[in-house]
């Protein structure tokens, strides 16, 4: 199994010698992990990978390779949730219809409180209702069931995306700056963000200035010199990251790989489904290893181009409430930071990756395109060069 796992890295371009291979089975051989999947990722990847930049390949194949094999964490929340209540023996499927007769709670601190109460009371497993937390019902707290306004917990993924906040613990991955294009436009498109300046020490020949200054010599040789030519426009690129952008990875991918290559001082920050008080640079360390916003808005100039990478899609309790993030309880909402962001930099623009033809039935899309004052442009050719005339 693990020689075609060796070939299975090989024959997807990573390069993994013999003798790293020979370093894994000798550390299994002395038991240096236990027999677990998640311990044996990391000692393969520390013995095979040698390069930070070739993760993320790793990891796919890794995952392609070992699918189903994986052991199930039990979810981490607050108060400990039985993981067989959230297990899915069935799953919940409604007519529009029915779906339209389920009404909702009523707003955030009613879902919040009703949430509370529900943990207080509840003692064991239930599938099909409509109030505790379970599986396969119209309660508004589980997973595998329908509410048009409730706490995802214990779910793979979404369904219907009607979920106010999500209770699990994710892991995200690392964009692959170094991807292929699809197309060359990309790059086109961001070259419009170009301004070139002569600057630093002179090391560059002046082929013009060299003629007229020899020809004024007397046709004696008269070299002239002036400082390179350099591209000053700076970007901070901010990416959202999992969930509902899983779909746009590959999109994502190709821009990020184009900025990188054409946007000399460019720096990048994830976050998840919208910015609060704090973004990442590493996905793998997002958990410990986080950069406040007040921090990128003390260091960088308001003359740097801030783009930021999203599909807006989310509940709108993630943007205008506080303690809204699926993820922490953030003291002030996310709509606050980002105006923040806005009043700072004088030049700000989102790119989506949703089809624009969605953008009008999408409520929390729609209040990110107020807060941004209508610089939304999707992330096509067409809107990537719009985008560019805005920061321009």
């Amino acid at each position: 199994m693990l020689i075609d796992f060796f070939f299975t890295l090989r024959g997807a371009g990573l390069p993994v010698s013999i003798t790293e291979y020979l370093t894994m089975l000798e550390a299994l051989r002395e038991r240096i992990v236990s027999c677990s999947v998640d311990d044996f990722y990391f000692l393969a990847r520390a013995s095979l990978i040698k390069d930070e930049t070739q993760y993320d390949k790793f990891d796919r194949v890794f995952g392609a390779y070992f699918r189903g094999i994986e052991d199930l964490a039990r979810l981490m929340v607050e108060k400990e949730i039985p993981a067989e209540w959230l297990a899915r023996q069935a799953e919940l499927n409604l007519s529009d219809e029915e779906k339209a007769m389920i009404e909702s709670m009523g707003g955030w601190e009613k879902l919040m409180e009703e949430l509370r109460k529900r943990l207080e009371e509840q003692e064991e497993r239930h599938e099909g209702g409509n109030r505790m937390v379970g599986t396969a019902g119209t309660s508004p707290f589980g997973a595998y069931g329908y509410n048009p306004e409730g706490v995802r917990i214990g779910q793979a993924g979404g369904r219907n995306r009607s979920a106010v906040k999500v209770w699990d613990k994710r892991e995200f991955r690392n964009l692959d700056d170094t991807v292929e294009l699809g197309t060359r436009n990309i790059k086109v498109a961001l070259k419009r963000l170009r301004e070139f300046a002569r600057e630093g020490t002179e090391l560059e020949l002046d082929l013009d200035d060299t003629i007229r200054s020899t020809a004024r010599n007397g046709g004696y040789l008269d070299i002239r010199m002036v400082p390179e030519r350099h591209n000053r426009v700076k970007v901070l690129l901010f990416l959202d990251v999992g969930g509902s952008m899983d779909e746009h990875v590959r999109t994502c991918e190709e821009l990020f790989s184009a900025a990188r290559s054409e946007l000399k001082h460019m720096e990048y920050f994830y976050f998840h489904n919208f910015i609060y008080e704090s973004v990442w640079k590493d996905n793998r360390r997002r958990h410990s290893d986080r950069i406040p916003i007040a921090q990128i808005l003390n260091t960088y100039d308001r003359d740097y181009k801030v783009i930021v990478v999203g599909d807006a899609t989310m509940s709108p309790y993630e943007i205008l409430y506080a303690g809204g993030s699926i993820e922490h309880m953030n003291e002030e909402a996310g709509a606050t930071w980002v105006k923040r962001l806005l009043e700072h930099f004088d030049h700000v623009v989102w790119l989506n990756p949703e089809p624009e033809r969605r953008w009008e039935h999408t409520p929390s899309l729609q209040i990110t395109r107020e807060l941004m004052e209508d610089r939304m442009y999707p992330l096509t050719i067409e809107g990537l060069t719009r985008a560019m005339r805005e920061l321009k």
